[in-house]
């Protein structure tokens, strides 16, 4: 009896180790290209270009299309607007109100992420009509990839001046 156990159990043992050792065909998957955040830090500028040229064209349909239809933006002194079309409302109030001519100077300071969503850090100016400084700061944006390019879908700005 103990005999047919211990053939028994080696059979089981030998067939276990056999299925451990043999291996399923590997499928063949395409590499997918390394995410090249400098690429990236590259478009994001452009975007922030375009923001700052809507702007100073006082295009408030153009400064929105930075944004998501579902995007949060925190600005100064004032509530959460939430949505593009209330952010376009709102930067379309703010800019037909504007006859100095100051315009904005927007920098990617850093960037991280991955090829579906950035957070960015950048700096703003803003300068008057002469192109003198007229007041600073620094912003974040957090970007996701929809329909194949970046979105802002929350962003936040501060002043670096002291308060008056």
């Amino acid at each position: 009896m103990k005999s047919k156990f211990k053939s028994a159990a080696i059979i089981v043992i030998s067939a276990l180790f056999f299925a451990s050792c043999s291996t399923a065909p590997k499928e063949e998957t395409a590499a997918k290209p390394a995410f090249d955040l400098d690429k990236a830090k590259v478009e994001i500028q452009a975007m922030e270009d375009a923001f700052a040229a809507a702007e100073k064209a006082k295009d408030a349909k153009a400064v929105a299309a930075y944004y998501s239809e579902d995007a949060i933006s925190y600005s100064r002194n004032e509530e959460p607007t939430k949505g593009r079309a209330a952010i376009e409302d709102s930067i379309g109030k703010r800019i037909a109100k504007d006859t100095s001519g100051t315009y904005s100077v927007y920098k990617v300071v850093d960037l991280f992420g991955d090829e579906d969503m950035l957070v960015e850090v950048g700096s703003w100016t803003n300068m008057t009509a002469a192109g003198e400084e007229k007041n600073h700061g620094h912003y974040m944006s957090y970007f996701q990839k929809r329909d194949g390019k970046y979105q802002c879908v929350r962003d936040m700005n501060v002043t670096s001046m002291p308060a008056k």
